[in-house]
């Protein structure tokens, strides 16, 4: 059965496929998307402009300036790119009073003949046309850069990776070689292009990276080749499974699901140790193998299955956020946690049953001296220095809770990208020339036909547009305002002094120069709806908090309720950035949803257990006390919340009461066994479930530290915020939660609470069938 299942599941790879859009972290009927896709369309794709830049002084020589305009102008060759504009194709209009009409003529003829003639064209470009100043150039640093429009059709489609890998790379390395020069490339395409690829490379580097380490301490604490062999097959099986829910439901691979599979091997190795485990503690006892494997599954099984479901609640509680990514995330995550549980609890007993019975090499572990000592020292701890434990339970808390006041928020789009990359630097270079790449977009919809091209209009506009150019963090903004400026200038035959808004009588004869022009003149259905109607400005914004982005937000906000009557005018402000800022805000305010469902969700599975409204508290304070530590840490260490490190919160959670329920599942027994002695039944607890609690804890430990290796930022923090956790969550485990067992024994000596066993434990004496004396 657990092959035709794996060959099934194998069958549904071929339906996987990577992402080619970044996360959308909002639900698809919130406001916020619903304004983008409105602005979508209205003007198309935003996220299409692919930009090459250069800061180079020897680019203005005769040779390498006509190799860059034919570079460019060769992009505009390829069927994937709509449009190039590059110094090459620039144009000024010209005044013609004969016709009453602009004339387009370009600045450069064929190609740059002289180095007299690049001298006039850097003092006709860089002095008299502010239309393209820090459009195609920085005048102050003189960078110059291309624009290529992707073909809005193949933005998010695969189309788009095969263009930028397969020519757009290629080709810029070729030209950077023949003229020596260091070409910036940049863009929304080819950012998600570059860092899509990372995510990709990453996954087989995680699994091979999270094999190795858990294998690794997994043979270091059992010196048995074949239970490490027997751990690798269930969890490589548990991987094929994970790959095979993602075809089988056609989900994509994104930043969050390529997490998975490495997860899978993270949390499938404990479930091994607890079994194999508990299968040679019991040989050891009794000798008896079939006996042992009985127990292992009745005992501990239970005790993992209800692990597993805690684990997979801990995940499962992102399906209720109502974002795609993080449902699809939550809902792979817990079936592949599920999944793994039942072939660890069918595969492992079932290969054992085939086996022959255990050496003595093969029990050596379980008499170590270092773990022996380790016991001791928790027993010692937990009987002599409770008070101890407290005070540092509770000087802990306070701290984490200063920290926690001191944790900030972060919309960035770019924060978590690979900062060794070049595409990462190529980001910060044009965010210090041209202020920025990420798109901002204020749609202006004056709420009747050809309303935009109304004088009163664009002087709205052109105050709203001041209030950007302003802003530091914000580059200077591009709409039809600038077309109307530019023809003015032009009007006034190419002054610069004229560059500026017409008076409303001027308005109507440099209009009827544009409509008598050649159609090619108008740039306006960049900026203009075909109706007239619909404006668009366009700016790009630096990549800054959540802070500083809401501040901009409100600032832009209040003088859009300034300028723009509302029963004239609909604003509305959007682009790629605002989104990714408000899906992260979004997650923040589910983070504490999520959370609470999954506390909810483990105190019932206590309830369940024990029918104790005490012993519930008593299991949950162990386990959000490492939570605050870690959200403290956070706070200390200027970790932001972001949509990476909010997941820490959940999984850690889930997986970190796993130890409460192995090791109160232990205690219930031992209860039964000693005759509701509690004192007796914390210690016998401790000394048999704490071995493999510390086992797991540090498979765990190393497990999650895997994903510190990653270039990605979140996920660094990700690995290592868990890391911390669970490592917290270990010794609070195991020191806290016996210490508070013995403290509220006399509240929960109660036998009526644990008359009605949950789980159908056979006492032990009744059991010893053929036991070695």
């Amino acid at each position: 059965m657990v092959a035709a299942a794996t060959i099934f599941l194998s069958y549904q790879w071929k339906n996987m496929r990577f992402t080619y859009t970044e996360a959308n972290l909002l639900p698809d009927e919130h406001d916020v998307n619903n304004t983008y896709n409105d602005f979508l369309d209205k003007f198309g794709e935003e996220g299409n402009l692919i930009i090459l830049g250069v800061k180079d002084s020897s680019l203005f020589t005769v040779e390498k300036l006509n190799a860059w305009n034919k570079l460019s102008h060769d992009f505009g060759a390829f069927k994937e790119i709509e449009t190039v504009i590059s110094l090459g194709d620039l144009q000024k209009l010209s005044k013609n009073n004969k016709s009453e009409s602009f004339d387009i003529l370009p600045f450069i003829e064929d190609s740059i003949a002289s180095m007299e003639q690049i001298e006039s064209l850097k003092e006709e470009l860089f002095t008299r046309y502010p239309f393209y100043d820090n459009f195609l150039f920085n005048t102050e640093s003189q960078t110059v850069r291309s624009a290529l429009y992707l073909d809005k059709a193949i933005v998010n489609k695969p189309a788009r990776k095969d263009f930028i890998i397969n020519d757009l790379i290629p080709k810029v390395a070729e030209f950077e070689n023949e003229y020596n020069l260091d070409v910036r490339i940049s863009g929304m395409p080819y950012i998600r292009t570059l860092n899509s690829q990372n995510i990709i490379d990453e996954i087989g580097v995680f699994i091979a990276f999270a094999l190795l380490v858990t294998s690794v301490i997994f043979f270091f604490f059992f010196r048995s080749y074949r239970a490490t062999f027997i751990s690798m097959i269930v969890v490589l099986i548990g991987v094929m499974w994970t790959f095979g829910i993602l075809g089988l439901l056609q989900y994509e691979i994104t930043v969050l699901t390529a997490l998975i599979p490495p997860l899978i091997i993270v949390i499938g190795i404990p479930n091994c140790i607890f079994l194999i485990n508990k299968y040679q503690h019991e040989v050891k006892k009794h000798g008896n193998k079939v006996k042992s494997l009985q127990r292992v599954i009745t005992k501990i099984g239970n005790a993992t299955l209800m692990t597993n479901v805690t684990t997979a609640s801990g995940f499962a509680t992102f399906i209720i956020t109502d974002s795609k990514l993080l449902t699809e995330f939550g809902i792979v995550a817990s079936l592949s946690i599920l999944a793994i549980f039942i072939l660890c609890l069918l595969i492992i007993p079932i290969i054992y049953s085939f086996m022959p019975h255990p050496k003595d090499k093969h029990l050596e572990h379980l008499n170590k001296r270092w773990i022996n000592g380790f016991v001791d020292w928790m027993e010692r701890m937990v009987k002599h220095h409770k008070i101890a434990i407290y005070v540092t339970a509770v000087v802990l808390l306070a701290a984490s809770l200063i920290g926690i006041n001191m944790i900030r928020i972060s919309g960035s789009l770019i924060e978590d990208m690979p900062k060794k990359t070049e595409f990462y630097k190529d980001i910060r270079f044009f965010e210090s020339e041209f202020n920025g790449i990420m798109p901002l977009e204020i749609m202006v919809d004056t709420k009747r036909k050809k309303g935009v091209m109304k004088i009163a209009t664009l002087k709205r506009m052109n105050e709203l547009q001041e209030v950007i150019e302003e802003t530091p963090e914000l580059s200077k903004p591009i709409s039809v305002v600038e077309l109307v400026k530019y023809a003015k200038q032009a009007y006034y035959n190419g002054n610069p002094k004229y560059y500026q808004l017409p008076s409303s009588q001027e308005n109507s004869f440099i209009l009827s120069y544009v409509k008598n022009s050649s159609s090619d003149v108008s740039l306006l259905k960049n900026f203009v709806d075909s109706t007239g109607r619909y404006a668009r400005i366009t700016t790009f914004m630096k990549d800054i908090g959540t802070d500083k982005m809401e501040r901009i937000e409100e600032d832009l906000q209040n003088k859009i309720n300034n300028v723009f009557d509302k029963e004239r005018y609909d604003v509305t402000m959007t682009g790629k950035a605002l989104v990714f800022q408000k899906g992260t805000k979004y997650l923040v305010n589910n983070l504490v949803l999520s959370l609470s469902l999954a506390i909810f969700l483990i105190s019932l599975f206590m309830a369940y257990m024990f029918r104790s409204f005490r012993m519930i508290i008593v299991s949950l304070i162990p386990n959000l006390l490492p939570l605050l530590v870690t959200a403290g840490l956070m706070g200390y260490l200027g970790v932001p919340i972001k949509p990476s490190t909010i997941l820490v919160f959940s999984i850690a959670f889930g997986i970190s009461v796993d130890d409460t329920i192995h090791f109160l599942a232990k205690y219930r027994q031992e209860l039964q066994a000693n005759n509701w002695k509690i004192r007796k039944s914390v210690y016998a607890a401790l000394r048999e479930t704490g071995v493999s609690m510390f086992y797991t804890s540090i498979v765990l430990f190393f497990g999650f530290s895997v994903f510190t290796i990653s270039s990605f930022g979140g996920t660094v923090a990700l690995g290592a915020l868990v890391s911390a956790t669970l490592l917290f969550a270990m010794l609070a485990n195991l020191l806290l939660l016996p210490s508070l067992l013995l403290s509220l024994e006399r509240s929960i000596a109660n036998q009526e609470v644990l008359k009605e066993p949950v789980f159908n434990i056979i006492p032990e004496e009744e059991d010893q069938v053929n036991s070695t004396s």
